[in-house]
C-alpha cells in the first residue's frame, strides 16, 4: 500500500507520462504529414512518368 501511495505523490512519474503523451502526439502529426505529402509525391512522379511515356512515343513514331 505504501509504495501505491508514495507512486500516487511522485511527480516525476506524471512528467515522464505528460512527454510521452506529447512525443506521441508529435509521432501522429509526423505521420499524417508524411502521407499527405508522399501521395502528392506520388501524383508527382505518376504525372511525369506518363509524359515521358508519351514524349517517347511521339519520337520514336518520327
Amino acid at each position: 500500500m505504501k509504495f501505491f501511495k508514495k507512486f500516487i505523490r511522485n511527480e516525476k512519474a506524471a512528467t515522464a507520462i505528460e512527454y510521452g503523451l506529447i512525443a506521441a502526439l508529435i509521432a501522429v502529426a509526423g505521420i499524417a504529414a508524411f502521407r499527405s505529402v508522399g501521395s502528392t509525391v506520388s501524383g508527382t512522379f505518376t504525372k511525369v512518368d506518363t509524359e515521358l511515356q508519351a514524349a517517347n512515343k511521339v519520337k520514336t513514331t518520327n
